[in-house]
C-alpha cells in the first residue's frame, strides 16, 4: 500500500476519533430539558335516573388534578327510552335492560383499555324516594335489576342509589358555578385560577317529583338541616339547600287534580287551569297512585273520572296557590310551607322544568315579570282549539299542561321561593352552559374526583432538538470514514497478494 493513502486513511481514522471525542462533550456538556408528557385522560359515567325518564351522561377529565379536584367535561350525553326507573316497580328487569341500548353507546366512546377503570354511578332522586316511601322491597328490586345490568359491562361500577335531595340541590349548584367559572377559571397565563371577587349564583332545580332551591346565603344558616358545606379546588364554601318533595311538577299537578276532585265531590271535576273544551276521563286509582295525594276514604279505585278544562285564569292562579302554605310561624324567614330559608340573594340559574315549561312559552329571554304574567294569563284564557293552533307540533299532554306547568311555574319562585318584582331580573332560565346540559349529574362527577386519586404530571428529560440533528450528522459521517477504512484495507490485502505473487 501507498504511504500516501496511508497518510490519509490515519488522518481520516485520526478525524473520525476527533468527531467522535467532540460529539460526546457536544451531549455531555449540551444541557438536557424536562418535558411534561401529555396527561392521561380519566372518563366518568353518571346515569341520571329521574321520576319521568334516565339520561346517561358521559365525562372526562386529566387525572391530574387543580387543587384536589378534576377539570371535568362532557363528552356526551344519552336519554334513555322509556320512563323513569321507578316507573318499573312492578317489571324490574325491564329497568335495567332499558339502560343497555345507552352503555353500549358509551363503550363506543371510552377507549377498550380504559373501561375497566371508569368509574360508573347512578342516582335516583325524587321517583324513586317516592317508591321507596311508597314499597320499600319493590324499589330494591329495581335498584338491584339496573345494577345487574350495569355489572355486565367492563366498567367500575360503584353502586345505584337514592340521592337526599340537600345532595340533588347541591350537585346542581356545583354545575352552575363550575360553567360559569366562579369556582375555578383557566386565565390568559394558560392556567386553572382560582377567581378573584366573583360572586357564586344560586340554582333552580324543578323535577318531576322534587324542588330544589341552593345558594349562598348573604349570613349563616340557621338551620343545621339546611346547611351544607363543601370543598372544592381548594376553597370551602357554605350553602343553604332545601328539597320539597312532591312539589315537582308531576306530583304538584296531581296535587292540584286531587283538590279539585276532592272540593267537586263528584266524578264530574271542572278543572280552571285546562283549556275551555278539554277533557279526559282517568279512575281513582290512576289519579291517587302516589304517596303525595291522598285518595277520599269513600272513593272507589274504579271510579272513572271525567274532567273537563275551563280555562279560568284567576281561578286557575288561586287553585295553584292554595298548594302552598304562606305561613312561616315563628320561624323568621320561610320559603315554601313555613320550611326556614334566608332571603333569596345574587343571581340564580333555574333549569329543568323551570327552562322547559317558560321556554315553551318563549319566556325565557329576560323578559319582565309583567309580561311573563301576562303570557300565562293568555294561555290560560285560551280555548282547547286555540292551544292546538298556537302549538301545532306539541304533543297532547304539553298542550293540556301548558298552562297549569308555568302558572305552577311562576307561582313557585314568587310564592315559594319568595322572588319578587325586584328580584325577578336575577333568575336566568337555561338548558345548557357552554353547550354542557344544566343539571345535578355533573357536580356529582366532579365532587366525587375529590375521592379519585390524582395522578401527578410525568416528566422525562428530553434533548433539545439540534443535539439530534448534530448526533445524527456525525454518526453519518463516521459511517462514511468507517466504509473508507474498510475499502483500504481490503485494497492493501490485494495488494499485498499480487506483491507475493
Amino acid at each position: 500500500m501507498s504511504p500516501r493513502l496511508l497518510r490519509v486513511l490515519g488522518w481520516g481514522s485520526a478525524a473520525a476519533l476527533g468527531l467522535l471525542t467532540v460529539a460526546v462533550f457536544v451531549l455531555v456538556l449540551i444541557p438536557a430539558k424536562n418535558a411534561v408528557l401529555p396527561t392521561r385522560i380519566k372518563y366518568g359515567l353518571v346515569f341520571d335516573a329521574g321520576s319521568t325518564h334516565t339520561s346517561l351522561y358521559i365525562y372526562r377529565w386529566p387525572a391530574h388534578k387543580e387543587n384536589g379536584t378534576g377539570i371535568v367535561s362532557q363528552v356526551e350525553a344519552c336519554s334513555v327510552s322509556g320512563p323513569g326507573i321507578s316507573s318499573y316497580a312492578d317489571d324490574p328487569a325491564g329497568a335495567g335492560a332499558s339502560l343497555k341500548p345507552c352503555l353500549d353507546k358509551a363503550m363506543q366512546v371510552i377507549p377498550a383499555e380504559q373501561q375497566r377503570e371508569t368509574p360508573t354511578y347512578l342516582g335516583a332522586t325524587a321517583g324513586m324516594r317516592l317508591l321507596r316511601a311508597q314499597n320499600s322491597s319493590k324499589a330494591e328490586q329495581v335498584f338491584a335489576e339496573v345494577s345487574k345490568a350495569i355489572g355486565q359491562y367492563p366498567v367500575d361500577f360503584r353502586g345505584a342509589r337514592i340521592l337526599t335531595g340537600s345532595e340533588e340541590g347541591s350537585f346542581g349548584w356545583i354545575t352552575v358555578n363550575y360553567l360559569l367559572q366562579t369556582l375555578v377559571k383557566f386565565s390568559f397565563a394558560e392556567k386553572w385560577e382560582q377567581p378573584q371577587d366573583t360572586e357564586v349564583l344560586g340554582a333552580l332545580d324543578l323535577g318531576g317529583a322534587s324542588t330544589q332551591i341552593t345558594f349562598q346565603p348573604g349570613g349563616p344558616v340557621e338551620d343545621r338541616n339546611t346547611s351544607v358545606f363543601f370543598r372544592l379546588y381548594g376553597t370551602n364554601y357554605s350553602l343553604y339547600s332545601h328539597s320539597y318533595l312532591c312539589y315537582g311538577q308531576s306530583q304538584a299537578l296531581k296535587m292540584l287534580l286531587a283538590a279539585l276532585h276532592q272540593a267537586s265531590s263528584s266524578a264530574e271535576i271542572s278543572h280552571p287551569c285546562y283549556p275551555r273544551g278539554y277533557q279526559e276521563n282517568l279512575t281513582v286509582a290512576e289519579l291517587y297512585d302516589s304517596p303525595c295525594v291522598h285518595a277520599p276514604g269513600s272513593a272507589s279505585p274504579g271510579l272513572v273520572l271525567r274532567v273537563t278544562g275551563t280555562g279560568e285564569p284567576g281561578a286557575c292562579g288561586a287553585a295553584v296557590q292554595r298548594l302552598f302554605s304562606s305561613s312561616c310561624g315563628a320561624r323568621g324567614p320561610c320559603g315554601l310551607n313555613g320550611v326556614y330559608q334566608p332571603p333569596v340573594r345574587g343571581q340564580f340559574l333555574a333549569f329543568s322544568g323551570f327552562y322547559h315549561n317558560l321556554h315553551f312559552l318563549n319566556l325565557t329571554g329576560g323578559q319582565s315579570l309583567s309580561l311573563v304574567n301576562a303570557t300565562i294569563w293568555q294561555i290560560c284564557n285560551s280555548s282547547w282549539e286555540q292551544v292546538q293552533g298556537l302549538f301545532p307540533t306539541a304533543s297532547r299532554g304539553q298542550l293540556r299542561d301548558a298552562c297549569p306547568a308555568s302558572s305552577y311555574t311562576l307561582t313557585l319562585l314568587l310564592q315559594g321561593y319568595k322572588f319578587n318584582s325586584t328580584t325577578w331580573p336575577n333568575i336566568h332560565f337555561v338548558q345548557q352552559v357552554a353547550n354542557v346540559d344544566v343539571g345535578w349529574t355533573l357536580g356529582c362527577m366532579l365532587s366525587l374526583t375529590n375521592i379519585i386519586p390524582s395522578e401527578p404530571l410525568t416528566e422525562v428529560t428530553e434533548l433539545p432538538r439540534r443535539i439530534w440533528i448534530a448526533a445524527t450528522v456525525l454518526l453519518a459521517i463516521m459511517l462514511i470514514l468507517t466504509f473508507c477504512l474498510l475499502t483500504a484495507m481490503c485494497y492493501q490485502r490485494s495488494s499485498s497478494g499480487y506483491e507475493q505473487l
